[in-house]
């Protein structure tokens, strides 16, 4: 996978850039995209893909530096209970409520050197 630094107009922009890149990296594993960025009174959902009859909900975390862990450790109990909240949402609306589902993590640390962690059924 190809990574390089890049300058940012703001942190949603780099968000979505590594939302980006994640999702790619999902396909070359098999996973079918459906959805980016879906936004509800509860939060965001990054990336939302099919795995199979699977429908897997994809949080991604960049992270500059290794400072506190890096991105693998910056899926917090609070970013949990809105990511399960928006899922829940997520699920209603599209009245999808019999789906199978998965919460995956992918978490990306590194400025220069970038290691990329795929973390399958995160809880």
């Amino acid at each position: 996978m190809s990574w390089f630094k890049q300058l940012w107009q703001n942190s949603r922009e780099k968000g979505q850039y590594y939302e980006l890149q994640a999702q790619k990296y999902l396909v070359t594993q098999g996973l079918i995209p459906i959805e980016r960025n879906y936004n509800c009174p509860y939060g965001e959902l990054d990336v939302i893909m099919r795995d199979g009859n699977t429908l897997v909900f994809v949080e991604v975390k960049f992270r500059s530096s290794y400072v506190k862990g890096g991105a693998i450790h910056a899926l917090g109990k609070q970013k949990q209970e809105r990511l399960k909240r928006s899922i829940y949402h997520y699920l209603a609306t599209k009245k999808l409520s019999d789906q199978a589902i998965r919460i995956d993590f992918v978490a990306i640390t590194g400025d220069t050197s970038q290691q990329l962690n795929w973390i399958k059924n995160v809880f």
